[in-house]
């Protein structure tokens, strides 16, 4: 089983606690005006590109609907979000993480790879001398590098303190409703990841004790 550094497992479970808090506020927040828009503006339900449903009381944070506790939630875990993240990009950089265990080469992109990784998955051999199989290698850095950055940087511009400050990421993004509207894609696609990656994680529980203790070394393998 691969060994996870102290920096990592830090990392995964203050993260997983900033992102439940982030996503339930962040459902009181859509439940405010359940209409997403393109552009700079959008108030009228006829110009929206989407309708969004209402989610239930007990889905939310405050359970209960309250615009205001909600974005207080909200603001608050988006601080360890964002400075964990940039953290993490940092120890990952430092100690080789990155390098060792996300990079990715073509051949890891093909059909036959992806098949041979969910094989490997199902044998429960998944964590190979080499480090994460090229789908585990993929999706995670799908993830750090996409998902996560665009969840603080489309934040970052549908703040209304943010735009007067930082016109030029507004801008970049297509708009503020632009911004709120890949806000939430990449919300909903963060939770898909998370919907796999706990399922992934329950089919053999000594991933969960390692991401816990650290696991154990295996020969070859810098942890």
């Amino acid at each position: 089983m691969m060994k996870h550094r102290l920096s990592t497992r830090l990392w995964h479970w203050m993260n997983a606690i900033v992102i439940v808090v982030l996503f339930m506020s962040g459902l009181n927040i859509s439940n405010a005006h359940r209409y997403l828009y393109w552009g700079n503006y959008g108030f009228d339900p006829a110009d929206a590109w989407a309708r969004v449903v209402r989610f239930p009381a007990w889905a939310t944070i405050p359970q209960r609907y309250d615009l205001a506790e909600a974005r207080d939630w909200h603001s608050l875990a988006a601080w360890p979000f964002a400075l964990g993240l940039l953290l993490i990009w940092a120890a990952m950089l430092a100690n080789g993480h990155f390098r060792q265990r996300l990079s990715t080469r073509p051949a890891d992109w093909t059909p036959r790879a992806f098949i041979a990784s969910l094989r490997a998955h199902a044998r429960g051999a998944g964590d190979v001398d080499s480090g994460y199989s090229p789908v585990q290698r993929i999706l995670y850095g799908m993830v750090l590098g996409v998902l996560l950055p665009a969840m603080v940087l489309t934040g970052l511009a549908i703040s209304p303190g943010i735009e007067p400050a930082m016109p030029w990421l507004v801008d970049i993004l297509g708009g503020r409703q632009s911004a709120r509207s890949l806000h939430f894609i990449a919300a909903w696609g963060l939770f898909g990841f998370v919907v796999i990656h706990v399922v992934l994680a329950l089919t053999d529980w000594r991933r969960i004790g390692a991401m816990v203790t650290g696991g154990r070394r295996k020969e070859g393998i810098d942890g």
